[in-house]
């Protein structure tokens, strides 16, 4: 009886905690009935994080992702500095990686192939003959982790751990996986990000985050006036399908150059550099200096607008730069506008892309886990002001 009695309040304890009182009016002006439905089965919601500032993040368990992020400017308006939709139904049918947990492998595996102990796994070709963010699709049925539903297992006013499982062959890649993705919002405005998972299979894994930053608080004000610095000297070029060369080049005396802070407008359309031109802009891999330590600040953006201030922090050892190149109207964003070309800036934490081939090349990090290992990844995005 006595056991009865305590695995009843364990599981009372365990239904409390993820069904923890959820505001249903964000400050961000999103609804959460716009965010609740049902797909494949399962619940999808928008759950709300605070801290004692005020500051307040919106997530959905669809994909996992980041909705909003309602931070202080310099005369302490709040202003959203993400990039994304308003509903459900947007997210669900509107390809998209708008803040979303990438997977199983963020950025691109030369052609759609990886080769472990001896054998060669397919995986999709949705890029250039590349396999990108794990094949991500919605045609002609959602492929890649930003279209899982996952699992709320714990959630409270700061935190939200969720939970996802790519069965073994999924997208092409070998291994039951089970990963867990835990956003933390701290008292110094800090959104802390933990990935980790597990596999019963040797596999390769890449976890990151897709946020559309745009720190002027007005998304039809393009990012090129942010100003950036990387503390990184070296990046990984790409070829004209953006597949990296195996390369690991200096940045010094090239536009890659942000060793120092340069507004990200300044040479973006400089396309008599080949890297700008096989970019269509920023979108490539950094070597960061940091070697792995997540107490270092890996990037740093702000806008001259607001005064807002991001700082990234990571144990990955590289970053990838997208300034939106490829954003092209077609969809609306939570200001009914069109998002538009360079309208937003990704800050990727991550392997270098194609490291699964490419390992064995001087430099270039390992991806590989295997049964028995946990895969762990970490990113800070820290918020403040420049008065």
């Amino acid at each position: 009886m006595k056991k009865a009695f305590i695995g009843a309040m364990c599981a009372l304890a365990l239904f409390t905690a993820c069904n923890a009182p959820q505001k249903s009016e964000p400050i961000s002006g999103l609804k959460r009935a716009d965010f609740q439905t049902e797909i494949k089965g399962k619940q999808t919601d928008l759950y709300t994080l605070t801290n004692k500032n005020g500051m307040e993040v919106c997530i959905t368990n669809f994909g996992a992702r980041l909705v909003s992020i309602m931070v202080p400017d310099k005369n302490g308006n709040m202003q959203d500095v993400l990039i994304g939709f308003t509903n459900i139904t947007d997210y669900s049918t509107k390809p998209s990686d708008f803040g979303a947990s990438i997977g199983q492998y963020a950025n691109r595996i030369a052609g759609g192939e990886i080769t472990l102990d001896g054998v060669t796994y397919d995986l999709p070709k949705n890029n250039y003959g590349h396999c990108l963010h794990g094949g991500c699709t919605l045609e002609p049925a959602p492929l890649g982790w930003q279209y899982h539903v996952y699992d709320v297992e714990k959630v409270s006013d700061n935190q939200i751990v969720l939970v996802t499982t790519s069965p073994d062959g999924e997208a092409g890649f070998p291994g039951n996986v089970v990963s867990k993705t835990s956003y933390t919002l701290t008292d110094d405005n800090a959104i802390d990000i933990e990935w980790t998972a597990t596999t019963d299979k040797k596999t390769v894994i890449n976890l990151t985050n897709h946020a559309y930053f745009n720190l002027n608080g007005n998304p039809q004000m393009p990012i090129t006036n942010h100003e950036l610095q990387l503390n990184a000297d070296y990046y990984t070029p790409v070829d004209s399908t953006f597949m990296t060369t195996g390369e690991i080049a200096p940045v010094a005396g090239t536009p890659m150059d942000f060793t120092a802070f340069k507004e990200i407008g300044k040479e973006i359309n400089n396309y008599d550099f080949d890297q700008l031109k096989n970019g269509n802009g920023y979108d490539h891999n950094w070597v960061l200096n940091t070697k792995c330590d997540d107490t270092e600040v890996c990037a740093t953006l702000k806008s001259p607008v607001t005064g807002i201030v991001l700082d990234v922090y990571t144990n990955e050892p590289g970053i990838q730069i997208y300034t939106g190149n490829f954003l092209d109207g077609t969809n609306n964003g939570k200001d009914g506008k069109s998002i538009n070309q360079r309208t937003a800036i990704c800050l990727e934490t991550q392997k270098y892309p194609d490291t699964p081939n490419k390992s064995h090349l001087e430099g270039w990090p390992s991806a590989t886990v295997e049964p028995g290992q946990k895969y762990y990844s970490r990113c800070v995005y820290k918020f403040s002001v420049e008065k």
